[in-house]
C-alpha cells in the first residue's frame, strides 16, 4: 500500500496522533510555561528596533568570524561524510549501529564541552565536535539510502563481478544524487552547528552573537543574523564541486590559532577527571552505588522528566505548525509570488538554529520551558513544512477538485498525513537531543545538570549524565522507528536525502 493512500484506510494513524496529543496534554501540568521578565514587550520592542538599523561596525573582524564558521563546517562535514560513507557499508552489524547510535545521540554542543576540557580552544575541539556526531549521522542516513534504493541491477551484476565493481557501477550511480542532496543539507546543518559553537568560546559567528545579545546590542545582533541568513541562502552559489578541494585546502589555515594541546590535560581527563569520585578515592562498590544513586535521583531523574515533558510538548506543537505552514509553499494553495514569500519565511525559520531562537526568547521572556518549546517547534516545524510543501506538489488532483479550506481538509491533508507522521517521528529523537542542550541556557533539562557539573569541574558526574542522555535518545529513536515500522511509514531515498 502506498504512503499517500487515504488516511481513513489506516485508522491507527489517527489513534497514534490522538494518543500523542493526550500525552502532551497530560504533560502540561508539569511544564513551566511562565514568563519571568518584568516587561517582555519593551524588550521585544528594543529587539525589533535593532532590525531597523543593523550594523557590523562595532564588531571586531566579522568577516573572520564568518570564514571561521564556514571553515569549521566544511572540515567537519567533509570528514564526517567520508568516514560515514565507509561505515554505511558495514552498518548492518549490530555493534556498528549501536556505537553510531550512541555517538549521534550526544549533541555536538555536548561533544564540544567534552573536547573543550581535553583540548581547550584548540581548533580540534570544533572539528571533533562537528565531525564525530556527523560521522555517525552520515553512516545511518547513507545506510538508509542504500537500503531504500533499488537493488535489482546490483543483484544482477553481483553474480558475475566483485562486490566493489557491482557497487560502483550498479548502486552508486543510481543513488549518487541522493547522497549529494543529503550531504548538501548536512552542510547547511554544519553551518548552524559551527555558529552555535561560538557560544562556548570558539571564534565563529555565535561568539559575537552571544556577546551582542548579553550586552543588548540588537543592531549588532540583526547584522550578524542577516549575515548568517545570507550565508545559508547563498550555499548553492558558493558550494561548487570544483571549489570544494580549494575550500578544504585553505580551511585548516583559517581555523588555525596559537593554542596548544596539553597532553597532561589529555592524560588527566582520561585517568582522573572522568573516573567516578568513589573509585578515585579507593572506596568500595557500596559507596560507588550511593554516589550514582544520589546523582540519578537528584539530577538525572528530574532532567529526564523535564526533557521528556519539553520534548512531547514541542513535538505536538511542531506538528500543528507544520500543518499550518506547509501550504505557504504548495502549488495547490498559492500562486508563485505568494509561495516566494512563504519560501523566504520558512528559510529564515529553519535556518535559524533552535539554540539561537531559544536564546532570543529567553532574553525576552526569562528562563522557563516556554522559550524552549516555542524555539524547537518553530525550527522543526519550518523544516517539516518545507518538506511537506514540496511533497504535496506531486499530488494529482481532479479537475473538479474543491478549493480553499475544503481542498486542504478533504483533499490534501488526508493524502499526505502518512508522510507527515513519518517526518514528525523522524524528528522526534532530534527534538529530544536539541531539548537537552537547551539546558545550557538555564532550562532544567538534562543539559542543565550536565553544564552545571562541567562548570563545577565535576566531569565524572557530567560524563554519567551525558551517557544517560545518549541512552534516552537511543530509546526514543528505537520507539520512533518501531512506530514508523508498525504504521508502514517509509521515508524513501528521495525523502531521506532531503
Amino acid at each position: 500500500m502506498e504512503n499517500n493512500a487515504p488516511i481513513f484506510q489506516r485508522p491507527s494513524r489517527w489513534k497514534i496522533s490522538g494518543l500523542f496529543i493526550l500525552i502532551a496534554l497530560a504533560c502540561l501540568p508539569f511544564a513551566d510555561l511562565t514568563i519571568n521578565t518584568f516587561d517582555p514587550m519593551a524588550e521585544l520592542d528594543r529587539l525589533f528596533s535593532g532590525l531597523l538599523s543593523p550594523s557590523l561596525y562595532p564588531i571586531e573582524s566579522p568577516i573572520d568570524a564568518l570564514l571561521q564558521t564556514v571553515a569549521f563546517a566544511i572540515l567537519g562535514v567533509s570528514s564526517g561524510s567520508v568516514i560515514g560513507f565507509s561505515l554505511a557499508q558495514i552498518f548492518h552489524f549490530r555493534l556498528v549501529r549501536t556505537i553510531c547510535a550512541l555517538i549521534r545521540a550526544v549533541h555536538e554542543l555536548f561533544w564540544a564541552l567534552i573536547f573543550l576540557q581535553i583540548f581547550g580552544l584548540h581548533p580540534l575541539t570544533g572539528l571533533l565536535a562537528i565531525g564525530l556526531p556527523y560521522t555517525a549521522t552520515f553512516a545511518k542516513v547513507y545506510a538508509e539510502i542504500l537500503e531504500e534504493g533499488d537493488r535489482r541491477a546490483f543483484d544482477t551484476i553481483r553474480h558475475s563481478s566483485s562486490f566493489t565493481s557491482a557497487f560502483f557501477y550498479a548502486r552508486l550511480p543510481d543513488l549518487w544524487q541522493h547522497f549529494i542532496a543529503y550531504t548538501s543539507y548536512r552542510l547547511e546543518c554544519g553551518l548552524r552547528s559551527s555558529t552555535i559553537l561560538g557560544f562556548i568560546g570558539l571564534p565563529t559567528l555565535g561568539y559575537y552573537l552571544s556577546s551582542a545579545f548579553l550586552e543588548g546590542q540588537y543592531s549588532e545582533v540583526w547584522a550578524l543574523l542577516i549575515l548568517f541568513y545570507l550565508l545559508i541562502a547563498s550555499i548553492k552559489y558558493w558550494v561548487r564541486p570544483k571549489l570544494l578541494p580549494v575550500y578544504l585546502l585553505i580551511s585548516p589555515f583559517i581555523i588555525a590559532n596559537d593554542s596548544h594541546i596539553s597532553f597532561d590535560n589529555v592524560h588527566r581527563f582520561f585517568t582522573q577527571d572522568i573516573i567516578p569520585l568513589p573509585i578515585r578515592n579507593g572506596q568500595g562498590i557500596s559507596e560507588l552505588w550511593l554516589w550514582f544513586y544520589n546523582l540519578f535521583i537528584n539530577e538525572a531523574l528530574p532532567g529526564i522528566v523535564n526533557s521528556l515533558v519539553l520534548t512531547q510538548l514541542a513535538l505536538i506543537l511542531t506538528g500543528f505548525i507544520t500543518l499550518v505552514w506547509f501550504p505557504l509553499i504548495s502549488k495547490l494553495f498559492f500562486a508563485r509570488f505568494a509561495r516566494s514569500i512563504g519560501h523566504f519565511f520558512l528559510v529564515v525559520m529553519r535556518s535559524t538554529p533552535e539554540y539561537i531562537l531559544a536564546f532570543i526568547l529567553l532574553t525576552l521572556w526569562g528562563p522557563s520551558m516556554l522559550p524552549a518549546i516555542i524555539a524547537l517547534a518553530l525550527h522543526n516545524g519550518a523544516i517539516i513544512a518545507h518538506l511537506m510543501g514540496h511533497y504535496s506538489d506531486a499530488l494529482p488532483l481532479r479537475l473538479d477538485a474543491t478549493k480553499g479550506l475544503n481542498r486542504y481538509a478533504y483533499e490534501v491533508v488526508p493524502r499526505i498525513y502518512g508522510q507527515f507522521m513519518a517526518f514528525l517521528f523522524y524528528r522526534w529523537e532530534i527534538i529530544l537531543r536539541e531539548s537537552a542542550i537547551l539546558g545550557i541556557l538555564g532550562i532544567t533539562t538534562l543539559g542543565f545538570y550536565i553544564d552545571s557539573a562541567i562548570q563545577d569541574i565535576r566531569l565524572d558526574r557530567a560524563m554519567v549524565l551525558i551517557i544517560i542522555t545518549a541512552l534516552l535518545n537511543v530509546c526514543i529513536d528505537t520507539i520512533s522507528r518501531h512506530i514508523r515500522s508498525r504504521l508502514r511509514l517509509s521515508m524513501g531515498p528521495e525523502i531521506i536525502s532531503k
